[in-house]
């Protein structure tokens, strides 16, 4: 059991299996967001992944199951994306750079699944609260590491995580939600200057 309490994902058996699977967390991401949890069928999952209802319940016991899954893979795959994008990176500063633009990336080609994990705080708490904890544990890690090797100042770490953290998902929001087309490569140095310099004259 992971940290909000839901089954670990169900492992197919077959390279088929898991192509299936996988188009249909892929056609659940595509529906959910965009008709949102409530409104979003499991016929119209099955039928925008190209196969039968029934198989649905091969994978996954329902929407829920399904809705959670993706909180979780987004979780799991954008850590991933920001730990390669930042790999080899010793300047703390440079790292929070190449972070925020592989984040920003990622909710772009993926705004789907960005609108999902907003829902998931009222649709499943559970899961929403482990998505933003985990990402924030290792984000304190990564900062009491560069605080105690000299990189950046000494401060509160958790809090630093979650502020930091913050910037992101709104510019996220910003860009998905609220539809702001500002190239990524902009606002990238825009907030870079802002942590390198913050907004002291």
């Amino acid at each position: 059991m992971d940290k909000a309490g839901a089954a670990e994902p169900k492992e197919p058996k077959t390279a088929r299996g898991e192509a299936t699977r996988q188009a249909l967390l892929g056609a659940a991401e595509k529906v959910i967001g965009r008709q949102g949890y409530a409104e979003a069928s499991i016929g119209a999952i099955t039928r925008e992944a190209g196969v039968a209802q029934g198989t649905f319940y091969i994978y996954f016991k329902g929407k829920d199951e399904v809705f959670s899954e993706l909180v979780g893979d987004m979780g799991r795959v954008l850590r991933r994306t920001i730990a390669e994008a930042t790999a080899g990176i010793s300047d703390r500063l440079l790292a929070e750079r190449e972070g925020l633009r592989a984040f920003l990336t990622f909710v772009a080609g993926h705004p789907e699944l960005y609108r999902i994990v907003q829902e998931a705080l009222f649709v499943d708490p559970d899961a929403y609260r482990a998505y933003f904890s985990t990402f924030a544990d290792g984000y304190r890690e990564g900062l009491e590491s560069a605080a105690a090797t000299g990189e950046i100042r000494p401060g509160d770490a958790d809090i630093r995580a979650w502020a930091l953290m913050g910037i992101a998902r709104s510019l996220g929001e910003r860009a998905v939600v609220f539809g702001k087309t500002t190239p990524i490569d902009e606002v990238v140095d825009c907030v870079h200057d802002l942590f390198v310099h913050g907004l002291r004259r």
